[in-house]
């Protein structure tokens, strides 16, 4: 006899995870949680974590502000930090960035504009202004341990009586006619009311199971790790910076995580096998714009590089809700390099959708039925930048 459940939950990334957490303080029953392997072992867990609210939408906006007082709640337990944010952007953006400062305003974001002088001020000598048009500061912003986080999601979902099993490979949907009725595991079938993929980079595959259609790319993004040398003026803040297309963030002691931003080149691979050391040039490319942007930040000592994943949707925006003539299934996959920061709050309103049958008509939009629609999002900046 197969198991029941009233929802099962696909991936135990910081989506799956804060997914399975919402949908028990809703009062949802029977919930599973399944991870192939452990909470944050996948695209979460090597994530920069930059916890940021400037998107140009006022959906992102408005997820990203309620994710922070998720992440404020919790900030112990998930290692927040709030030394906050900065958007470096060139001169060419200013207007677009305070516009969108702008509207951030109205869905709750505390959000300031530094022109050159005032950044420089606030910078000192740590700052290369050159090519620099200005830059939003966000004081409340600021970075999260990935892997904590989604720990701390998965613990408050056991609390409420959710029930989570890592090492558990999903290997399939179970589909009849227009509705998805469970899935398989090698322990047997589960039946479900309601299955969420949340899969991540490995969406897609568990989708084409049960004949379901997804665009998504799954990208090897590379990172790295320096250390400056002691005694030098060193940024406090994550940074996002759009004149060279670099993020950083502190780790503290000194280290910092440093990727490349959009726009780059994106190379597609297989989940379940791709390179997972950085490559050389990359390394050396990162330095490079890293001690021009960031002088201090000269002599640095390498200490980590890594290649993780990305799940890029079609227009960089995640794919989240129920999908129209197919009963029984839910997306929330496709964060695209910045799903880390909204998750929380996505979830909060996805596992509404699901448990009440109400969505707010902006969230709705989510949908992958806007593939279809050709109801596409665009952001401002491009890319994953949002």
């Amino acid at each position: 006899m197969s198991e029941r459940f009233d929802v099962v939950i696909v991936g135990a990334g910081v989506s799956g995870a804060s997914l399975a957490w919402q949908m028990k303080k809703r009062g949802v029953k029977r919930v599973l949680l399944a991870e192939r392997n452990r909470p944050a072992s996948g695209g979460t867990g090597k994530s920069a974590a930059i916890v940021r609210q400037h998107y140009s939408t006022p959906l992102m906006a408005r997820m990203a502000r309620a994710s922070l007082d998720i992440f404020q709640t919790q900030a112990k337990a998930c290692g927040f930090e709030q030394p906050g944010y900065l958007f470096l952007v060139p001169p060419d953006q200013a207007a677009t960035a305070q516009t969108n400062m702008a509207m951030q305003r109205t869905v709750g974001v505390e959000t300031e504009w530094l022109d050159p002088v005032a950044l420089k001020k606030k910078a000192g000598d740590w700052l290369n202004m050159e090519g620099v048009g200005g830059a939003t500061f966000e004081p409340k912003g600021g970075y999260a341990d990935p892997v904590r986080t989604t720990e701390t999601m998965v613990s408050m979902f056991k609390d409420l009586g959710g029930e989570f099993r890592e090492r558990t490979p999903v290997r399939g949907l179970i589909r009849k006619g227009d509705r998805i009725t469970g899935l398989s595991t090698d322990g047997g079938d589960i039946e479900a009311d309601t299955v969420v993929n949340a899969a991540g980079p490995w969406s897609t595959m568990l989708a084409a199971s049960a004949n379901i259609e997804m665009q998504m790319r799954a990208i090897r993004e590379q990172d790295t790790v320096w250390e400056a040398r002691p005694g030098r003026p060193v940024p406090p803040n994550s940074i996002s910076n759009a004149v060279d297309a670099t993020y950083l963030r502190p780790l503290g002691g000194n280290r910092y995580v440093v990727g490349r931003g959009f726009p780059k080149e994106y190379f597609d691979c297989d989940p379940y096998n791709y390179k997972q050391t950085a490559d050389d040039d990359f390394v050396a490319e990162v330095q490079r714009r890293l001690t021009m942007r960031f002088p201090t930040m000269e002599g640095a000592k390498l200490v980590d590089s890594y290649a993780a994943l990305y799940d890029v949707t079609v227009d960089w925006y995640p794919y989240v809700g129920p999908r129209a003539g197919l009963q029984g299934y839910a997306d929330f996959s496709g964060g695209s390099g910045h799903g880390f920061k909204i998750a929380p709050a996505i979830a909060g309103e996805l596992a509404e959708w699901i448990s009440a049958g109400t969505v707010k008509p902006d969230f709705a939009r989510l949908s992958y039925d806007r593939i279809a629609k050709m109801d596409v999002f665009a952001g401002s900046y491009g890319g994953n930048r949002g």
